[in-house]
């Protein structure tokens, strides 16, 4: 069993699902994580002198979280970040693509188009060009050049959006997707928190990512946005519900 989660920015794998991401590692899954950007153009940036210094710091960062997430394999591309609305549409998608048909994951997890509780613009295109990857993935006909060397059609059996709980009053207004599956990860939470913690250059963040994850961080919640049979929504309380 693979699941693969596709986000914008370092510390997002954390925040949006760590704790999930510790929890179907305890149950023998395989779990993948691919970064569209390095987070360059982040506000905070701790000790670095220059776009290129902070890229390099938040990769290593990156790496270290998903050491504490026990990720089977993490990756970040090189697309610019606060820029994901500008990059090439159908180049994007092809890079997920190909990765979905070599992984061959059996779920994967993202971002809402909405942008998730901050409303970043990345987040909301992370999900776009996640969804479509998801759905052309599987086709013949999309990306027929990527079909060599053995490589296949893949067709995920689930896609899931990670929602929360609550809005924050500081960031632009978002409608978040209604949950479909709550995720019990209190074993895991400090861990969670820990990895979060691992993005050093965020350190201002910390205090208040941390509260908030301690009063609601319990429980992750997830929108089903797509699965490979027509069904009805029924609320989860484990990803895995259904899958062969």
């Amino acid at each position: 069993m693979k699941l693969l989660g596709i986000t914008a920015h370092p510390d997002d794998e954390a925040g949006a699902f760590g704790g999930s991401l510790l929890l179907y590692h305890s149950r023998g899954v395989e779990t993948f994580v691919i970064c569209l950007t390095p987070g360059q153009a982040a506000t905070n940036r701790g000790q670095a002198r220059s776009d290129e210094e902070l890229a390099a710091l938040r990769r290593e960062e990156f790496a270290a979280s998903c050491r504490i997430l026990h990720v089977t394999s993490a990756e970040i591309l090189n697309y610019p970040d606060g820029g994901l609305q500008k990059a090439n549409f159908y180049e994007v998608v092809g890079e997920l693509t190909r990765r979905v048909r070599d992984i061959k994951p059996n779920l994967i997890l993202t971002m809402g188009p909405e942008g998730a509780i901050t409303g970043h613009p990345d987040h909301s295109m992370a999900s776009v060009f996640a969804t479509m990857a998801f759905h052309w993935a599987a086709r013949k006909d999309r990306y027929p050049e990527q079909l060599t060397n053995n490589r296949t059609p893949h067709r995920a059996q689930k896609l899931y959006y990670s929602t929360a709980p609550l809005l924050l009053p500081d960031r632009p207004p978002v409608s978040p997707p209604p949950n479909t599956a709550i995720i019990d990860i209190t074993p895991f939470l400090d861990d969670k928190i820990k990895a979060f913690k691992a993005h050093s250059t965020q350190a201002p963040l910390m205090e208040r990512v941390e509260k908030t994850m301690r009063k609601f961080g319990s429980k992750e919640l997830f929108h089903l946005a797509a699965r490979n049979h027509p069904s009805a929504i029924e609320q989860e309380t484990d990803l895995l519900t259904g899958l062969e």
